[in-house]
């Protein structure tokens, strides 16, 4: 009865009444939502998309928070806000927080200069700094004055894109770091997709079922006539293999084959392999990083040169468009925290551990939520000190080990001494 009983309350997909057409607004009909037609690199070649994902993911990955400091510039605490859930959890109805980071990044790419305007606030950011952001998303800025900029973004009343004007300042207008390298016209970066669409075109050429092969006829072709002639014997060869079910064909007993063997070679694939090169050197990545192959030491370059800057961009702008001059005086700040835990190696994490509890940096508790192990109920594991020195439960220098010796001889001392007092010596 109790499954019964459940089954009656229970909610199918399936069984539910849709709501009238005309509550569901606007529709379209696509494998991904209207908001990732996106302004990606026209001809973005696969290998650069892969790249940029790449970093996109990683940075994502990072923890991006509204946080608080004190007056030394030390974390404090995080702040439970609109800005930080926009940041972590729910940045708009489409987008969670990683997902939007990750949009942030790929448009700035792809941009050179990206916008994140606020969608929905607590207050008019026209009027007044103290507002709590509430939704937001990244759109393409197609136009500059010199107060405002008009961007074109996402409406997800009309499902369609629009070109709004803001002000700039409450709109996060975030450059790419490697902009010189990236988005400039005779940038590394153009000059590989140059370069990639010049070998698509070649490879398209050498791919659309040529024979690659001379035929040497039996007289000179120095006159109209013998030219007309030669032709009219290759386009009737042509016609013999199209027309035959297994391509076969015939020449005359004094004509004569010659295959090529092999296409003309160019040096389009050696100045992209070149330039790919170039390009993993400049922006801070290890190739092997890409392959999945890096070493620890290769890792964290990666992200001290790659990910950081682009991560310091998004945070620092963040902090001066959507906090006000009250809050960062008192501290606030939008700031990222890499986890280096998840760069080491499981061999080396226990050695990495003890340094960092025993030299009394991280407490045993912050060590397990960084491994992803819930907190420990024990009160001394959230106590910062050496665990390999021994102390005593009452605080008393006494009960320490090697203390009772001491005081054992002591104690004999003065036994031996008030007997030599009695004995006169």
């Amino acid at each position: 009865m109790v499954i019964v009983d459940r089954l009656k309350h229970a909610w199918d997909a399936f069984q539910q009444r849709e709501p009238p057409l005309d509550q569901l607004g606007p529709s379209s009909f696509s494998s991904n939502p209207p908001y990732m037609k996106q302004h990606y690199i026209n001809s973005r070649r696969t290998m650069l998309s892969s790249i940029f994902n790449k970093i996109a993911v990683d940075a994502a990955m990072t923890r991006i928070e509204h946080i608080k400091q004190n007056e030394d510039g030390y974390y404090v605490e995080t702040v439970k806000d609109g800005l930080n859930d926009v940041l972590t959890l729910n940045a708009n109805i489409d987008q969670c927080g990683k997902a939007f980071i990750r949009d942030i990044i790929i448009s700035m790419f792809d941009e050179g200069v990206v916008a994140v305007v606020p969608t929905y606030a607590t207050a008019d950011p026209n009027l007044t700094e103290s507002y709590d952001l509430i939704c937001a998303r990244v759109g393409k800025i197609v136009q500059w004055y010199r107060d405002s900029v008009r961007v074109e973004v996402f409406d997800e009343h009309t499902q369609m894109r629009r070109r709004i004007l803001f002000k700039k300042s409450y709109v996060a207008i975030i450059e790419n770091p490697f902009h010189e390298i990236m988005n400039e016209p005779n940038s590394t970066l153009q000059r590989l997709n140059n370069t990639l669409d010049n070998l698509d075109i070649y490879d398209r050429r050498q791919a659309a079922g040529k024979l690659d092969m001379l035929i040497q006829f039996p007289t000179p072709i120095r006159t109209d006539a013998r030219r007309k002639e030669a032709e009219k014997r290759i386009n009737g060869l042509e016609q013999q293999l199209r027309n035959s079910e297994f391509s076969i064909g015939y020449i005359d007993a004094t004509e004569k084959v010659i295959p090529l063997g092999r296409s003309i070679e160019n040096n389009l694939w050696s100045q992209a392999q070149d330039l790919t090169d170039q390009l993993f050197n400049q922006i801070g990545m290890p190739k092997s990083v890409f392959e999945g192959t890096a070493t620890d030491e290769e890792k964290v370059s990666y992200y001290n040169n790659t990910i950081s800057p682009v991560l310091a961009a998004i945070a620092d702008e963040f902090t001066r468009k959507f906090l006000s001059k009250t809050a960062i005086t008192q501290g606030h700040i939008v700031d990222y925290f890499q986890n280096f835990f998840k760069l080491i190696p499981v061999s080396k994490l226990a050695e990495i551990v003890d340094k960092f509890t025993r030299n009394e940096i991280l407490s045993p508790n912050e060590v397990r939520m960084e491994l992803g192990y819930k907190p420990s109920d024990d009160p001394k594991a959230n106590e910062l000190r050496n665990r390999n020195l021994n102390t005593s439960s009452e605080g008393d220098p006494s009960n320490l080990p090697g203390m009772e010796a001491f005081d054992l001889n002591e104690t004999q001392n003065e036994e031996r001494t008030t007997g030599d007092e009695e004995t006169g010596l």
